[in-house]
């Protein structure tokens, strides 16, 4: 008897962090929002030496739509928020022909976490 089970993959990565610059914007064909910007993401812990140290990582994060246009409309440079979306990766080709790639976080949940507003948004 043959398995048919196979296994099902899992693409999902949750951030909780600040923008590092306010959301770009653009409507597409068919009046369809998307908009990205970069999020740090910054961890504390303490080198060999008991040293404490941080590190900060940069994610390029991608919304569609309603996500979007409430990015737009509400976050700005140093906003806190959680995301939840998955990994994709696309390439291109650079002027010299070289193949490049981009692994970017496309959003499925946002949740601005400043004190001013606590908006939950799902796509």
């Amino acid at each position: 008897m043959e398995n048919t089970n196979t296994m099902r993959g899992l693409n999902k990565v949750t951030l909780i962090g600040n923008l590092g610059k306010d959301p770009e914007i653009q409507q597409l064909e068919g009046n369809i929002a998307v908009a990205k910007f970069s999020l740090a993401t910054t961890e504390q812990f303490k080198d060999k030496n008991g040293q404490s140290k941080t590190e900060t990582e940069w994610h390029t994060i991608v919304l569609w739509r309603n996500l979007a246009e409430l990015a737009h409309k509400y976050l700005t440079k140093g906003s806190l928020v959680f995301i939840e979306g998955k990994l994709k990766t696309r390439s291109y080709d650079d002027k010299e022909g070289n193949k490049k790639y981009i692994t970017e976080i496309v959003a499925d949940q946002l949740i601005m976490l400043d004190k001013q507003s606590n908006v939950q948004v799902d796509e």
